[in-house]
């Protein structure tokens, strides 16, 4: 097994586009263990190989399949996207590793919450649709109060805010290309 898992996972890590530490963090392990399984210098328990694998969003049937890696993850359930931030304003992203000049976000801001005081700015473009709540999204000089079935879709080199003035939990699904985190 040594001689295969090493280059194998190298070869994942690489198409996914994540660094040593990136997946070491997202599996929980220390940031030296994928060096040394890539390295040959160690053979990983089939419980830390699991966890790695998890984090890359593979199962180790997969893995150790003739086409692993060759076809891209497609499918995606709800306890796989990738939780960015918590508190106030949640981001869980669709794919997260996966090399896409697209991305895609699931975003719950709290009652009051906001994408922060200083406006973003930053290459590209975004869009999202209002699932529950409202969303007051401020972009340049123009302010609106979206509400669900409500969207906004702008270059993101405009500077721009998003904030929930309401009583309740505001969910959006947005894209951005390319992506921003």
């Amino acid at each position: 097994m040594d001689n295969i898992v090493g280059p194998k996972l190298q070869e994942l890590r690489a198409r996914l586009g994540l660094s040593q530490r990136a997946l070491a963090r997202r599996a929980g392990v220390p940031s030296s263990t994928v060096s040394l399984i890539e390295s040959g210098k160690s053979s990983p328990s089939v419980g830390s190989l699991k966890r790695l694998l998890d984090a890359a969003g593979l199962s180790l049937g997969e893995f150790f399949s003739q086409d692993a890696g060759l076809r891209p993850k497609v499918f995606f359930r709800t306890e796989e996207l990738m939780e960015i931030s918590k508190g106030d304003v949640c981001y869980r992203q669709l794919g997260h590793g996966q090399p896409s000049s697209l991305q895609i976000l699931h975003e719950t801001y709290q009652p009051g919450a906001d994408s922060g005081r200083v406006p973003l700015s930053h290459e590209g473009e975004e869009g999202g649709l209002i699932i529950a709540g409202r969303l007051e999204v401020t972009v340049d000089d123009q302010i609106r109060v979206l509400k669900a079935g409500d969207g906004y879709l702008f270059s993101s080199h405009l500077p721009h805010r998003f904030r929930n003035p309401g009583r309740e939990p505001c969910v959006v699904v947005s894209a951005c290309t390319p992506p921003s985190f």
